[in-house]
Protein backbone atom coordinates (compact mmCIF):
# COMPACT_ATOMS: atom_id res chain seq x y z
CA UNK A 1 0.00 0.00 0.00
CA UNK A 2 1.01 3.89 -0.15
CA UNK A 3 0.95 6.52 2.39
CA UNK A 4 -2.26 8.05 0.93
CA UNK A 5 -5.32 8.60 1.87
CA UNK A 6 -6.85 4.71 1.81
CA UNK A 7 -10.89 3.58 1.93
CA UNK A 8 -10.31 0.99 4.41
CA UNK A 9 -13.31 -1.67 5.43
CA UNK A 10 -13.01 -3.00 9.24
CA UNK A 11 -14.85 -6.39 9.39
CA UNK A 12 -15.38 -6.51 13.07
CA UNK A 13 -16.64 -4.10 15.80
CA UNK A 14 -14.82 -5.90 18.74
CA UNK A 15 -11.38 -4.75 20.38
CA UNK A 16 -9.86 -5.51 17.64
CA UNK A 17 -11.49 -3.76 14.67
CA UNK A 18 -12.20 -0.53 17.03
CA UNK A 19 -8.91 -0.46 17.94
CA UNK A 20 -7.72 -0.76 13.68
CA UNK A 21 -10.75 1.36 12.87
CA UNK A 22 -9.25 4.30 14.88
CA UNK A 23 -5.84 4.11 14.50
CA UNK A 24 -6.35 4.71 10.66
CA UNK A 25 -8.63 6.82 11.16
CA UNK A 26 -6.76 8.93 13.30
CA UNK A 27 -4.17 8.82 10.48
CA UNK A 28 -7.06 10.36 7.52
CA UNK A 29 -7.57 7.26 6.25
CA UNK A 30 -11.64 6.83 5.13
CA UNK A 31 -12.65 4.15 7.25
CA UNK A 32 -16.03 1.97 7.47
CA UNK A 33 -16.88 -0.69 9.91
CA UNK A 34 -19.19 -3.58 9.59
CA UNK A 35 -20.70 -5.51 12.26
CA UNK A 36 -24.15 -6.01 13.28
CA UNK A 37 -23.50 -5.29 16.91
CA UNK A 38 -20.43 -3.65 17.73
CA UNK A 39 -18.65 -2.83 20.78
CA UNK A 40 -21.10 -5.75 22.88
CA UNK A 41 -21.72 -8.41 20.47
CA UNK A 42 -18.41 -10.52 20.64
CA UNK A 43 -16.37 -11.94 23.14
CA UNK A 44 -14.37 -8.43 23.78
CA UNK A 45 -17.65 -7.65 26.00
CA UNK A 46 -16.93 -10.78 27.90
CA UNK A 47 -13.04 -11.12 28.26
CA UNK A 48 -11.35 -10.40 31.58
CA UNK A 49 -8.70 -7.74 30.64
CA UNK A 50 -6.32 -9.62 31.61
CA UNK A 51 -2.54 -7.91 30.03
CA UNK A 52 -0.43 -10.70 31.16
CA UNK A 53 1.84 -12.16 28.28
CA UNK A 54 4.53 -13.04 31.13
CA UNK A 55 2.00 -15.17 33.38
CA UNK A 56 0.57 -16.71 29.80
CA UNK A 57 4.03 -17.71 28.50
CA UNK A 58 5.03 -21.26 28.09
CA UNK A 59 7.79 -23.34 26.20
CA UNK A 60 7.23 -23.56 22.94
CA UNK A 61 5.58 -20.63 22.30
CA UNK A 62 8.47 -17.76 22.56
CA UNK A 63 6.48 -16.15 18.79
CA UNK A 64 3.24 -15.71 21.12
CA UNK A 65 5.35 -14.08 24.54
CA UNK A 66 7.35 -12.14 21.80
CA UNK A 67 4.50 -10.09 20.31
CA UNK A 68 2.27 -10.18 23.56
CA UNK A 69 5.34 -8.16 25.26
CA UNK A 70 5.74 -5.63 22.31
CA UNK A 71 1.82 -5.23 22.66
CA UNK A 72 1.92 -4.66 26.59
CA UNK A 73 4.63 -2.12 25.58
CA UNK A 74 2.89 0.11 23.62
CA UNK A 75 -0.12 -0.15 26.04
CA UNK A 76 0.17 3.22 28.25
CA UNK A 77 0.81 5.22 24.96
CA UNK A 78 -2.22 3.63 23.93
CA UNK A 79 -4.77 3.64 26.75
CA UNK A 80 -2.98 7.60 27.05
CA UNK A 81 -3.78 8.38 23.50
CA UNK A 82 -7.42 6.80 23.86
CA UNK A 83 -8.09 9.28 27.28
CA UNK A 84 -6.86 12.39 25.25
CA UNK A 85 -9.83 11.00 22.95
CA UNK A 86 -12.40 11.77 25.57
CA UNK A 87 -12.98 8.26 27.34
CA UNK A 88 -10.44 6.34 29.76
CA UNK A 89 -10.06 3.05 29.47
CA UNK A 90 -9.08 1.69 32.82
CA UNK A 91 -6.02 0.51 32.32
CA UNK A 92 -4.56 -0.82 35.92
CA UNK A 93 -1.41 -2.19 36.99
CA UNK A 94 -1.47 -3.99 39.96
CA UNK A 95 0.53 -7.10 38.40
CA UNK A 96 -0.57 -10.52 38.97
CA UNK A 97 -0.18 -13.55 41.99
CA UNK A 98 -0.35 -16.84 40.75
CA UNK A 99 -0.65 -19.68 43.58
CA UNK A 100 -0.53 -23.54 43.47
CA UNK A 101 -2.52 -25.71 45.81
CA UNK A 102 -1.08 -28.97 45.62
CA UNK A 103 2.16 -30.72 44.18
CA UNK A 104 1.36 -31.17 40.71
CA UNK A 105 0.34 -27.20 40.75
CA UNK A 106 3.01 -26.54 42.20
CA UNK A 107 4.56 -28.54 39.43
CA UNK A 108 3.09 -26.63 36.77
CA UNK A 109 4.74 -23.52 38.66
CA UNK A 110 7.69 -24.24 38.89
CA UNK A 111 8.17 -25.26 35.05
CA UNK A 112 6.52 -21.48 34.51
CA UNK A 113 9.14 -20.22 36.87
CA UNK A 114 11.89 -21.57 35.67
CA UNK A 115 10.94 -21.10 31.82
CA UNK A 116 10.41 -16.83 32.98
CA UNK A 117 13.86 -17.21 34.54
CA UNK A 118 15.51 -19.06 32.06
CA UNK A 119 14.43 -15.99 29.43
CA UNK A 120 15.38 -13.15 32.21
CA UNK A 121 11.76 -12.40 32.63
CA UNK A 122 10.10 -10.55 36.39
CA UNK A 123 8.74 -12.92 38.29
CA UNK A 124 9.08 -13.66 42.07
CA UNK A 125 9.03 -16.92 43.44
CA UNK A 126 6.62 -16.99 46.95
CA UNK A 127 6.30 -19.36 50.10
CA UNK A 128 2.54 -20.04 50.25
CA UNK A 129 2.72 -17.98 53.09
CA UNK A 130 4.52 -15.13 51.37
CA UNK A 131 1.31 -15.39 48.96
CA UNK A 132 -0.93 -15.56 51.75
CA UNK A 133 1.15 -12.28 52.61
CA UNK A 134 0.98 -10.53 49.50
CA UNK A 135 -3.33 -11.01 49.32
CA UNK A 136 -4.93 -12.33 52.77
CA UNK A 137 -7.79 -13.59 50.86
CA UNK A 138 -6.76 -16.38 48.85
CA UNK A 139 -6.86 -19.80 50.42
CA UNK A 140 -4.55 -22.19 51.67
CA UNK A 141 -1.75 -22.30 49.17
CA UNK A 142 1.80 -24.07 48.86
CA UNK A 143 3.39 -21.58 46.61
CA UNK A 144 3.04 -18.71 44.49
CA UNK A 145 4.60 -16.86 41.48
CA UNK A 146 4.29 -12.83 41.34
CA UNK A 147 4.17 -10.83 38.31
CA UNK A 148 4.84 -7.33 38.53
CA UNK A 149 4.38 -6.03 35.22
CA UNK A 150 0.91 -7.34 33.96
CA UNK A 151 -1.61 -4.73 33.25
CA UNK A 152 -5.31 -5.21 33.36
CA UNK A 153 -7.96 -3.35 31.75
CA UNK A 154 -11.71 -2.07 32.06
CA UNK A 155 -12.55 -4.00 29.11
CA UNK A 156 -15.93 -2.47 28.86
CA UNK A 157 -14.39 1.01 29.60
CA UNK A 158 -12.00 -0.08 26.79
CA UNK A 159 -14.87 -0.51 24.29
CA UNK A 160 -16.44 2.13 25.03
CA UNK A 161 -13.66 4.22 24.93
CA UNK A 162 -12.61 2.88 21.32
CA UNK A 163 -16.21 3.26 19.87
CA UNK A 164 -16.12 7.11 20.88
CA UNK A 165 -12.74 7.65 19.64
CA UNK A 166 -13.70 5.91 15.93
CA UNK A 167 -16.62 8.52 15.66
CA UNK A 168 -14.76 11.05 16.94
CA UNK A 169 -12.47 10.56 13.40
CA UNK A 170 -15.78 9.62 11.56
CA UNK A 171 -15.44 5.83 11.72
CA UNK A 172 -18.55 4.99 9.30
CA UNK A 173 -20.54 2.13 11.05
CA UNK A 174 -22.30 -0.71 9.02
CA UNK A 175 -24.48 -2.81 11.45
CA UNK A 176 -24.89 -5.54 9.10
CA UNK A 177 -23.32 -9.28 9.19
CA UNK A 178 -20.57 -9.43 5.99
CA UNK A 179 -21.29 -12.60 4.15
CA UNK A 180 -18.70 -11.60 1.31
CA UNK A 181 -15.58 -9.57 1.29
CA UNK A 182 -16.58 -5.39 1.05
CA UNK A 183 -15.70 -3.21 -2.06
CA UNK A 184 -12.64 -1.47 -0.84
CA UNK A 185 -9.40 -0.38 -1.62
CA UNK A 186 -7.63 -2.12 1.36
CA UNK A 187 -9.91 -4.44 3.86
CA UNK A 188 -9.24 -6.15 7.26
CA UNK A 189 -10.77 -9.46 8.54
CA UNK A 190 -10.72 -8.76 12.31
CA UNK A 191 -14.53 -10.78 12.90
CA UNK A 192 -13.08 -12.96 15.67
CA UNK A 193 -14.30 -16.72 15.82
CA UNK A 194 -16.42 -15.48 12.20
CA UNK A 195 -13.50 -14.58 10.25
CA UNK A 196 -12.91 -18.04 8.77
CA UNK A 197 -16.00 -17.88 6.79
CA UNK A 198 -14.77 -14.78 5.14
CA UNK A 199 -11.69 -16.10 3.06
CA UNK A 200 -11.20 -19.55 1.89
CA UNK A 201 -7.07 -19.64 3.65
CA UNK A 202 -8.65 -18.87 6.97
CA UNK A 203 -11.60 -21.50 6.60
CA UNK A 204 -10.12 -24.33 8.38
CA UNK A 205 -7.89 -21.84 10.41
CA UNK A 206 -9.57 -19.84 12.62
CA UNK A 207 -11.88 -21.82 15.09
CA UNK A 208 -14.61 -21.11 18.05
CA UNK A 209 -13.71 -21.66 21.30
CA UNK A 210 -16.48 -21.47 24.03
CA UNK A 211 -15.74 -19.91 27.11
CA UNK A 212 -17.72 -18.70 30.32
CA UNK A 213 -17.31 -15.67 32.52
CA UNK A 214 -19.00 -14.62 35.47
CA UNK A 215 -19.05 -11.28 37.13
CA UNK A 216 -19.57 -10.55 41.23
CA UNK A 217 -19.81 -8.02 43.94
CA UNK A 218 -18.92 -8.08 47.60
CA UNK A 219 -22.14 -8.33 49.70
CA UNK A 220 -22.14 -5.96 52.73
CA UNK A 221 -19.83 -7.80 55.11
CA UNK A 222 -17.75 -9.72 52.84
CA UNK A 223 -14.07 -9.26 52.11
CA UNK A 224 -13.64 -6.62 48.99
CA UNK A 225 -12.18 -8.35 45.58
CA UNK A 226 -8.42 -9.01 45.70
CA UNK A 227 -5.83 -5.75 44.97
CA UNK A 228 -3.98 -7.92 42.24
CA UNK A 229 -5.31 -10.60 39.31
CA UNK A 230 -4.87 -13.76 40.81
CA UNK A 231 -4.51 -17.00 38.61
CA UNK A 232 -4.71 -20.62 39.47
CA UNK A 233 -4.55 -24.12 37.49
CA UNK A 234 -7.27 -26.19 39.71
CA UNK A 235 -7.76 -29.36 39.63
CA UNK A 236 -6.25 -29.10 35.96
CA UNK A 237 -8.41 -26.38 34.79
CA UNK A 238 -7.21 -22.70 34.96
CA UNK A 239 -9.37 -19.74 36.76
CA UNK A 240 -8.84 -16.10 37.07
CA UNK A 241 -9.82 -13.36 38.68
CA UNK A 242 -9.50 -10.05 37.67
CA UNK A 243 -10.74 -6.94 39.79
CA UNK A 244 -12.51 -3.70 38.71
CA UNK A 245 -12.59 -0.46 40.02
CA UNK A 246 -15.89 -0.69 41.42
CA UNK A 247 -15.37 -3.66 43.14
CA UNK A 248 -16.88 -6.15 40.76
CA UNK A 249 -14.36 -9.26 40.30
CA UNK A 250 -14.75 -11.00 36.69
CA UNK A 251 -13.98 -14.50 37.12
CA UNK A 252 -13.07 -16.93 34.38
CA UNK A 253 -12.45 -18.75 32.24
CA UNK A 254 -13.88 -22.34 30.83
CA UNK A 255 -12.58 -23.25 27.35
CA UNK A 256 -13.72 -25.65 25.17
CA UNK A 257 -14.73 -26.80 21.43
CA UNK A 258 -18.26 -26.13 21.17
CA UNK A 259 -19.07 -24.88 17.91
CA UNK A 260 -20.60 -21.63 17.62
CA UNK A 261 -22.51 -22.40 20.81
CA UNK A 262 -22.59 -19.27 23.04
CA UNK A 263 -24.98 -20.73 25.91
CA UNK A 264 -24.29 -21.00 29.27
CA UNK A 265 -24.14 -24.34 30.51
CA UNK A 266 -24.54 -25.15 34.47
CA UNK A 267 -21.33 -27.11 34.32
CA UNK A 268 -19.30 -24.17 33.25
CA UNK A 269 -20.47 -22.42 36.15
CA UNK A 270 -20.21 -24.89 38.60
CA UNK A 271 -16.66 -25.74 37.53
CA UNK A 272 -15.81 -22.12 37.71
CA UNK A 273 -17.89 -20.72 41.15
CA UNK A 274 -15.64 -24.39 42.78
CA UNK A 275 -12.46 -23.32 41.39
CA UNK A 276 -12.84 -20.31 42.67
CA UNK A 277 -13.78 -21.16 46.16
CA UNK A 278 -10.57 -22.88 46.37
CA UNK A 279 -8.47 -19.35 45.00
CA UNK A 280 -10.93 -17.20 47.01
CA UNK A 281 -12.77 -18.31 49.61
CA UNK A 282 -14.90 -15.38 50.07
CA UNK A 283 -16.34 -15.38 46.70
CA UNK A 284 -18.96 -18.02 47.67
CA UNK A 285 -20.94 -14.81 49.48
CA UNK A 286 -20.34 -12.57 46.71
CA UNK A 287 -23.47 -11.37 44.86
CA UNK A 288 -23.28 -13.36 40.78
CA UNK A 289 -24.84 -10.47 38.78
CA UNK A 290 -23.62 -11.87 35.15
CA UNK A 291 -23.26 -14.81 33.88
CA UNK A 292 -22.17 -15.17 30.02
CA UNK A 293 -20.36 -17.35 27.39
CA UNK A 294 -18.19 -15.86 24.43
CA UNK A 295 -16.08 -17.42 21.53
CA UNK A 296 -12.33 -16.42 21.07
CA UNK A 297 -11.23 -16.88 17.80
CA UNK A 298 -8.58 -19.89 17.85
CA UNK A 299 -5.66 -20.59 15.56
CA UNK A 300 -3.42 -23.44 14.83
CA UNK A 301 -0.49 -22.58 16.69
CA UNK A 302 -1.63 -19.76 19.38
CA UNK A 303 -0.62 -16.92 17.34
CA UNK A 304 -3.03 -14.82 15.92
CA UNK A 305 -2.87 -14.23 11.87
CA UNK A 306 -1.57 -10.56 10.84
CA UNK A 307 -1.01 -9.73 7.25
CA UNK A 308 -1.84 -9.66 3.58
CA UNK A 309 -3.67 -12.94 2.57
CA UNK A 310 -4.17 -11.67 -0.74
CA UNK A 311 -3.90 -8.54 -2.51
CA UNK A 312 -5.06 -5.50 -0.08
CA UNK A 313 -7.01 -7.93 1.77
CA UNK A 314 -5.54 -8.42 5.70
CA UNK A 315 -6.00 -10.93 8.38
CA UNK A 316 -6.32 -9.95 11.82
CA UNK A 317 -7.80 -12.36 13.77
CA UNK A 318 -6.91 -15.73 15.75
CA UNK A 319 -5.88 -13.98 18.77
CA UNK A 320 -7.12 -16.31 21.03
CA UNK A 321 -6.82 -15.35 25.09
CA UNK A 322 -4.60 -12.44 23.96
CA UNK A 323 -7.11 -10.24 22.00
CA UNK A 324 -7.36 -7.44 24.41
CA UNK A 325 -3.45 -7.40 24.91
CA UNK A 326 -2.19 -7.58 21.25
CA UNK A 327 -4.89 -4.58 19.99
CA UNK A 328 -2.33 -2.06 20.32
CA UNK A 329 0.15 -3.89 17.95
CA UNK A 330 -2.33 -5.42 15.77
CA UNK A 331 -3.62 -1.62 15.17
CA UNK A 332 -0.53 -0.46 14.40
CA UNK A 333 0.62 -3.28 12.18
CA UNK A 334 -2.75 -2.22 10.50
CA UNK A 335 -1.50 1.38 10.13
CA UNK A 336 1.79 0.54 8.89
CA UNK A 337 0.46 -2.12 5.93
CA UNK A 338 -1.77 0.93 4.58
CA UNK A 339 1.25 2.77 4.75
CA UNK A 340 3.57 1.01 3.37
CA UNK A 341 5.69 1.16 6.17
CA UNK A 342 7.78 -1.84 8.09
CA UNK A 343 5.09 -3.35 10.93
CA UNK A 344 5.97 -3.32 14.27
CA UNK A 345 8.60 -6.13 15.64
CA UNK A 346 7.38 -9.67 16.96
CA UNK A 347 4.40 -9.51 13.48
CA UNK A 348 6.51 -11.34 11.07
CA UNK A 349 6.36 -14.54 12.63
CA UNK A 350 2.24 -14.18 12.82
CA UNK A 351 2.25 -13.84 8.72
CA UNK A 352 -0.75 -15.97 7.12
CA UNK A 353 1.77 -17.32 4.89
CA UNK A 354 2.76 -19.74 7.51
CA UNK A 355 -0.70 -21.04 6.40
CA UNK A 356 0.55 -22.18 2.89
CA UNK A 357 4.23 -23.50 4.36
CA UNK A 358 1.96 -25.86 6.72
CA UNK A 359 -0.12 -27.10 4.07
CA UNK A 360 3.41 -27.93 1.92
CA UNK A 361 5.02 -29.60 4.84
Amino acid sequence: MTNLTTNLAVVGGGVIGLSAAWRAAAKSHQVTLYDPEPVRGGASWLAGGMLAPITEAWPGEEDVLRLGEESLERWPGFARDLAQEGVDPGLAGHGTLVVAFDSADAGHLDILAGYLHSIGRAAERLTGREAKRLEPGVGSVRSGLHVPGDLAVDNRKLLNALYAACQKHNVRFIRERVEELPDAEAVVLAAGAWTGRLHPRLADAVRPLKGEILRLRPRRGCLPPPSHTVRAVVEGRPIYLVPRGDQELVLGATQYEAGFDQAVTARGVRELIEGAERVFPAITEYELVETAAGLRAGSRDALPYLGALDGSVFAATGHHRNGLLMAPVTADAVVAWLEGEKPPEGTEAASPARLHQEEHV
